[in-house]
């Protein structure tokens, strides 16, 4: 018997994320943001794999909520969270957005309840169509628009930053030959704190290849 085929869903919306801060980076401003498509199919569950994939974070062993404010909610994983409220707490995992939000909502999204990395998202007053919009009918929640620079979620600007170990000093020449450009432009961003950029010059020494 063929298997049975996945329901493709029949609306989209589009979601506009932004960063407010959290962690060692502070109150961002200007915040950074990305906008999604997503369909009131999904889960909740599946966004904020999406948002956390777009905000480039990589150690997801913490916890993440949604603030439902209109509705005095909250959306997590229950099968992480102790002591849940029935009346509150609504499962990440099982409940679609759709089931709680439409368009025009406003509400929270925080990463690690620790260093709470607080994100608004606000939903588009019209629908979208994916295909016109994306190029393509994805399969998740899907980022299609997007600025800013996304801060470390501990503040490490460089492999093996301890906090006291100062900047490496940028590579002297380019690590492939051949048709490589003159010069780069680098910049070193500390989010909140200090942006330096300069150029980086490709250095010819007498080993290079002919």
């Amino acid at each position: 018997m063929a298997g049975r085929k996945k329901a493709v869903p029949l609306r989209w919306w589009s979601v506009r994320v932004e960063l407010f801060g959290g962690g060692m980076a502070g109150d961002l401003w200007p915040r950074p943001g990305r906008v999604f498509a997503v369909s009131p199919q999904h889960t909740f569950h599946t966004f904020a794999e999406a948002i956390d994939d777009a905000f480039a974070r990589w150690d997801r062993s913490h916890l993440h909520i949604f603030e439902l404010w209109e509705l005095g909610k909250t959306v997590t994983e229950m099968r992480f969270w102790d002591d849940p409220a029935p009346e509150k707490d609504v499962d990440a995992d099982t409940v679609t957005i759709g089931e709680l939000l439409k368009p025009g909502d406003q509400f929270g999204y925080i990463f690690d309840l620790g260093d709470r990395w607080k994100h608004q998202c606000v939903i588009a007053d019209q629908d979208i169509d994916p295909v016109e919009t994306l190029g393509i009918l994805p399969a998740k929640p899907l980022p299609y628009w997007g600025w800013g620079t996304i801060p470390d979620p501990y503040g490490r600007l460089f492999d093996g930053d301890d906090g006291e170990s100062p900047f490496p000093d940028p590579p002297k020449r380019w690590p492939w030959d051949g048709n490589a450009p003159d010069a780069e432009i680098i910049t070193e961003h500390s989010p909140g704190q200090w942006t330096r950029t300069y150029a980086l010059t490709r250095d010819l020494t007498d080993d290079d290849p002919e």
